[in-house]
């Protein structure tokens, strides 16, 4: 069960930096921001150096260790919140506590993986970042 929902987790992320959006130009955050898969796809064409390979290897690693805590944070908190759920009469306070914490979970997800883009981001330079806009691109663009 955790492994199925640490799975939709880094699909939902990969789902929010991969996806088409409906009119061109309309999510810029996507737009402004690069995957981790993307770069170590493309590390030769942008001529990674030693130090950034090494500085986005570490923020990766770290960045998934969160993730794998914040994981077990929110499979807690959402057994505790099904769980509640069962109760009858259904205790209304509990249950919105729980969620509070299940949200809190989930924004922290988010907020870890954005940030982990954000440093990304930062540690290339203007000529790699626009290689990488073009490589992302689709085919007639």
């Amino acid at each position: 069960m955790l492994a199925r929902r640490l799975a939709t987790i880094i699909i939902f992320g990969a789902v929010i930096m991969e996806a088409q959006p409906p009119q061109p130009g309309s999510d810029p955050i996507a737009e402004n921001l690069f995957p981790p898969e993307l770069v170590m796809s493309h590390q030769k064409e942008l001529n990674l150096d030693d130090a950034q390979k090494t500085y986005l290897r570490g923020e990766i690693q770290k960045a998934q260790s969160r993730f794998t805590e914040l994981q077990w944070q929110l499979q807690d908190n959402m057994e505790a919140l099904v769980t509640s759920l069962k109760q009858s009469p259904v205790d209304e306070a509990q249950v919105l506590g729980l969620l509070d914490k299940v949200l809190n979970a989930e924004r922290e997800i988010k907020r870890t993986q954005i940030g982990l883009l954000v440093r990304i981001r930062n540690k290339l330079t203007p000529e790699q970042q626009a290689r990488l806009q073009k490589l992302r691109a689709p085919a007639g663009k």
